[in-house]
């Protein structure tokens, strides 16, 4: 399979040595040579520097998009065009001005878009979701999402006042930036009606024009109500989910990737003579997981909707409804 990557930054890189794990090796690369990571390991593959003469040249089956935001669809769009499967970085664009146009493209390649949202293939998220599902939660009632981290040790090698996450013009900003609480809560929970937030900048990271923290309410379709915490300032890094429902909760813990699955018993909240205690059921990760994983199958399926053997488990409208969701966050203020 030929495939181009556009974007070698540290998620492109890490796009590249998943791709050649897994016994790619016809891959093609399109850059402006503005990483500053090194380039030892891509000094054997072909760069291109014009997208459109790389396509007409190559004939690519795949493209992974994955510079930055608001780059994006300068590539997916005529990538879908000429008929590639496209895995496309999230967020999938900075505003939503050229979806239809994205739209239409994506009608050229079969509708082979895969949005990285990668936390869908997290296995104690799975397991979550599979819970809900099998209503061992019972109604779900409210939802919180926390994830903070601080935005200079991202790429600790990069001065992150230059980076995408911390500019407006690239597409940053920490709702836009940090919207995988968005997708994993409607792949977990179903849509998301509607949305509000406060948000500001409130640290003393130095960012242009955009917010370094939010929280966002959430009201789903189901009737549950919830919440999103994000920030670029925590230390050490957070990223937790607590799911309440009536029968039981469920708590999250990316950190290890630990699951905990509280289920009421029928006795719980008796006042005596004593509160009889919640059944725990832990949940881990197999042995050996760690979240480069999460990437790995990530590409592993994104290579079976290019063949076309495989739907993509994450949409391009699933994309698009994520960023509807965070622009009405961030314009909600």
């Amino acid at each position: 399979m030929k495939i181009l990557i556009a974007g070698l930054g540290s998620i492109g890189r890490r796009h590249f040595r998943n791709l050649v794990a897994l016994g790619e090796k016809d891959i093609v690369l399109y850059r402006t040579h503005k990483a500053t990571l090194s380039d030892d390991e891509l000094k054997d593959y072909p760069v291109e520097t014009d997208l459109a003469a790389a396509l007409a040249k190559h004939r690519f089956d795949a493209v992974i998009v994955a510079n930055p935001t608001a780059l994006h669809l300068d590539v997916a769009i005529p990538a879908a065009e000429a008929g590639c499967a496209v895995l496309l970085e999230k967020p999938i664009a900075e505003d939503l001005s050229r979806v239809d146009e994205l739209r239409r493209a994506a009608e050229k390649n079969g509708n082979r878009i895969l949005v990285g949202f990668q936390f869908r293939y997290h296995p104690t998220l799975n397991r979550a979701r599979e819970l809900i599902i099998s209503g061992a939660l019972g109604k779900i009632l409210t939802v919180h999402a926390h994830w903070g981290e601080y935005l200079p040790n991202w790429h600790p090698w990069e001065d992150y006042r230059a980076s995408y996450a911390a500019r407006d013009d690239l597409g940053g900003g920490v709702i836009r930036t940090l919207t995988h609480p968005l997708d994993y809560l409607r792949y977990l929970l179903g849509e998301i009606e509607s949305v509000q937030s406060l948000q500001g900048h409130v640290s003393t990271l130095e960012l242009s024009g955009v917010e370094d923290v939010a929280e966002i309410g959430l009201k789903f379709a189901s009737g549950a109500i919830g919440g999103v915490h994000v920030n670029y300032f925590q230390r050490p890094a957070v990223h937790r989910l607590e799911i309440v429902g009536t029968a039981g909760t469920l708590r999250w813990d990316n950190a290890d990737g630990t699951l905990i699955h509280y289920q009421i018993p029928d006795a719980f909240g008796g006042i005596y003579p004593q509160p009889a205690a919640a059944i725990e059921t832990v949940y881990k990760p197999p042995v050996g997981f760690d979240r480069n994983h999460l990437f790995v199958e990530q590409t592993r399926h994104f290579l079976q909707v290019a063949a076309g053997k495989s739907a993509p488990i994450c949409t391009l409208e699933d994309g698009i409804r994520v960023m509807e969701l965070a622009l009405a966050a961030r314009n909600s203020a």
